[in-house]
């Protein structure tokens, strides 16, 4: 479904990420690991259209869309969750929700599946986003990526300032949407077991660069946690 081959990145001058190769078949989930700073965050922008991105390849679906504006990708079904979640505080969860919408120029409904997932945003569906729990918003930025129906869900940091009972929730509503609805998701993250728990494939960032990949299934826990303590 993505395809990046030989990508490189740019914040203003400085490159990086150097001669980056990551594929995340349809139906799958694959997680990218690496500790802060070594451009994983980049990465993720760079497939959204974020950041220059002058050397490379980016498929989506057999399309090159290295050249697409993020408006463009979004709409061919790309939803990303950037890391801090970038909820609209003063804005009331179904607010948020509706804003969902837009990838899909604003026409749909949202389904009754998403509070099915997140059984907690129907009962909160008139309070602020800004009042929420920092577990809840991330559920909320989570459901409002996938109001559109996205055919690739982008995570960044799902599991960043949440307390453990709502990482787990997270975790059942992503191995919940792969199974159920084989929805294709690529994850950046630290937390090595829940990308355990939940993801098929790894790759592991360094300086960036990817200096290791492999199916979970066969992970050393160890070793990856060498690297990414370096």
């Amino acid at each position: 479904m993505l395809d990046v081959r030989n990508l490189e990145a740019f914040y203003g001058e400085s490159i990086v990420l150097n001669d980056i190769n990551l594929h995340v078949p349809n139906g799958q989930i694959v997680c990218l690991l690496g500790r802060n700073g070594v451009g994983k965050t980049t990465f993720l922008k760079s497939v959204m259209g974020l950041v220059k991105t002058p050397k490379g390849s980016i498929k989506f679906n057999g399309e090159e869309i290295v050249k697409k504006p993020t408006y463009y990708r979004a709409r061919q079904g790309i939803s990303y969750v950037p890391q801090g979640r970038d909820i609209f505080p003063q804005l009331s969860v179904h607010e948020n929700l509706l804003l969902g919408l837009e990838a899909s120029g604003g026409n749909g409904n949202i389904d009754e599946e998403i509070y099915e997932l997140f059984p907690v945003l129907k009962a909160m569906l008139k309070r602020k986003g800004g009042d929420l729990s920092g577990g809840q918003q991330q559920q909320l930025a989570i459901a409002r990526a996938l109001v559109s129906k996205p055919k690739l869900l982008i995570l960044d940091e799902p599991t960043e300032g949440i307390q453990p009972s709502v990482i787990q929730e997270i975790g059942r509503v992503i191995k919940q949407l792969n199974s159920e609805a084989n929805l294709t998701i690529l994850i950046v993250e630290q937390y090595l077991e829940f990308v355990v728990e939940v993801s098929d494939y790894y790759y592991v960032m360094e300086k960036g660069i990817i200096v290791t990949e492999g199916f979970t299934m066969e992970l050393n826990q160890e070793e990856i946690q060498k690297r990414m303590s370096i």
